[in-house]
């Protein structure tokens, strides 16, 4: 039994398309080589058919030999029930291979995606990926599944061939050169075929990008007005996939047309040169049947042979497309010894230098979201001891830094499988997660408790419930020991200002000795950590705690001033300062 998806998804090459199909055939080598096999045994059984006819017709009939007659009726019995069973098992490799082909790429974009999501939606849109996964997967898969009629077509066209050239040379060299003829015809049909197929999956893409970008952005749309323009953009972007699908379309007739028009043509030619053999006495009459019956068997082989290569053009333009996806920040195998447990966070490009167990905030007048995302590994340039984050293997970052966006990410299911995605933890452990994220509230508004449904992406929660829920997540997973470092893009942004001081509050409570890095210019946040770090153009210009940058950098007050909302009240649970432990006030510039 084979089990999908794999427990861990397989890497093939993404140096280019072709170098893709062969790395994923190479990873199910045994379906493709059984798929090959029992193709090759069941067209073979298929194409002795016609042979045991005429042996049978010229022993049997023609010089009245009646043993051979019957011996030859039971092999036919034979040959038709063991083609029926070798159909049905080179069908069943056939489907695996489908299967595998198709479930390990999707497997492969879906793990790629999530190890590298922002950095992979900097270079490909949302649009290409899902293109990838719900199209492109299918067509690779397709030519997956014609490998075993393709190599059945193969051995059965040379088998054939031979033994036509034993009746009559005329009539062999006919098949031997004519079948060739008939592929490099369908090649001419082919080539411009998988130029138009290319730009109609280009413009599927950009058409499902659009429909992703405005779907998200409705209730903006509704609010502004701009529901008609926006649905105006989507026909005339949908009418041009239509024209593009129309420009694929013909070309696409033609090579259908010209899989019915081209074998029937040659078969034609086959049958005339076999009636001439008869007339001029170069064949039996059991060499006529054979002949006859080899030429309604070759139509089958003909048409899978240009299914073969069509199918090789759509795998090759989809593939293409998926190759693109995977080579977005593509991260190089790790080797070598992993940095030890503690060993510091330190980004050379901001001279930034993450202090182990201490409540350190990012602060700048631009977004630190780039830094933040060098210290998940989702962008290169951190390091983590002397290795560089991004050259670490994926899974042993995420066990050892874990970064939450800022936006929040909900998916459908309960209450408790949101905040506790591993079910790993007790109910007390998940209640006191929503409790330092202030989030208790969101859990008593829902009729059945932590085993309540949220909707897709949480959209019957408002903003706020969506970031202290993705805040509760965070803060139960960073309890767990593997990691080491939990970095926080705007944690609070969408709370109001009581509901932020006691979260900075509870959040500080909570991660006592642990290594947190919070991106955050919320004077309510600030004043609860134990290191702030003023960054101005990208590095590290001032360090110290809020209020003594507050009293002495001009440029670090002008940036907490004007983030800080003019009708924000002080906090509402008093503050007691930081322990002797913690860094001193000195400001260093």
């Amino acid at each position: 039994m084979i089990t999908l998806p794999d427990p861990v998804p397989p890497r093939p090459s993404v140096d280019s398309p072709v170098a893709y199909i062969r790395s994923m055939a190479a990873l199910q080598r045994r379906t493709l080589a059984g798929a090959a096999l029992f193709g090759v045994l069941w067209m073979g059984a298929q194409a002795v058919i016609p042979v045991v006819v005429g042996n049978t017709i010229d022993a049997g009939l023609v010089l009245g030999r009646t043993g051979d007659l019957v011996r030859g009726c039971v092999l036919l019995a034979v040959l038709a029930l063991a083609t029926a069973f070798l159909g049905t098992v080179r069908h069943r490799f056939a489907v695996s291979n489908w299967l595998l082909g198709g479930l390990r790429s999707q497997h492969r974009i879906g793990h790629h995606v999530a190890d590298h999501g922002l950095a992979v939606s900097g270079r490909v849109t949302t649009g290409e990926v899902v293109q990838s996964v719900s199209t492109d997967a299918p067509r690779f898969a397709d030519l997956m599944d014609i490998a075993a009629r393709g190599a059945g077509t193969v051995v059965t066209f040379l088998a054939m061939a031979v033994y036509l050239l034993r009746i009559d040379l005329v009539i062999g060299l006919f098949v031997v050169i004519g079948m060739p003829l008939l592929a490099a015809a369908s090649l001419g049909v082919i080539r411009p075929l998988q130029k138009r197929q290319a730009l109609h999956r280009e413009r599927e893409g950009e058409l499902t990008t659009l429909g992703a970008d405005t779907v998200a952005g409705l209730r903006v749309l509704r609010g502004i007005g701009g529901e008609e323009q926006f649905t105006g953009r989507y026909t005339e972007r949908s009418q041009e996939v239509r024209r593009a699908g129309v420009r694929v379309a013909g070309p696409q007739a033609v090579l259908q047309a010209a899989q019915v028009l081209l074998p029937g043509a040659f078969l034609t030619g086959l049958t005339w040169l076999a009636g001439h053999g008869v007339v001029d006495g170069r064949l039996s009459v059991g060499d006529l049947v054979t002949v006859y019956a080899v030429t309604a068997f070759l139509k089958m082989p003909l048409e899978t042979a240009t299914q073969v290569l069509s199918r090789w053009v759509r795998a090759k333009v989809a593939v293409s497309r998926m190759v693109a996806v995977l080579s977005a920040s593509e991260a190089p195998s790790a080797v070598g010894v992993l940095p030890d447990s503690g060993s510091l966070l330190h980004d050379p490009e901001s001279g930034l230098t993450i202090t182990p167990g201490l409540m350190t905030a990012l602060v700048s007048a631009e977004p630190c979201v780039a830094l933040a995302d060098r210290f998940g590994g989702f962008a290169p340039g951190a390091l983590l001891g002397d290795r560089a984050v991004e050259d670490l293997p994926a899974d042993q970052v995420r066990a050892r830094i874990l970064l939450s966006e800022a936006e929040p990410r909900l998916f459908t299911g309960t209450l408790r499988s949101q905040i506790d995605p591993f079910a790993r933890h007790s109910d007390e452990e998940v209640l006191e997660a929503l409790h330092t994220a202030d989030a208790l509230d969101v859990l008593s508004g829902l009729p059945e408790g932590l085993s309540s449904m949220i909707a897709e992406r949480g959209r019957d929660l408002s903003g706020g419930q969506r970031q202290r829920l993705a805040l509760a997540r965070a803060v139960l997973l960073a309890g767990q020991p593997s990691v080491e470092v939990l970095v926080l893009v705007e944690p609070t942004s969408a709370v109001d200002a009581h509901t932020e001081a006691r979260i900075a509050e509870r959040l500080r409570a909570s991660r006592v000795g642990c290594t947190t890095v919070l991106v955050s210019s919320s004077p309510l946040v600030l004043d609860r950590c134990d290191r702030v770090e003023f960054l101005d153009g990208g590095r590290v210009v001032a360090s110290g705690t809020h209020r003594s940058l507050l009293a002495s950098d001009a440029g670090y007050r002008d940036v907490v001033v004007r983030t800080a909302s003019p009708d924000a009240s002080p906090p509402s649970v008093p503050y007691t300062p930081s322990a002797p432990s913690a860094p001193s006030d000195e400001v260093v510039s």
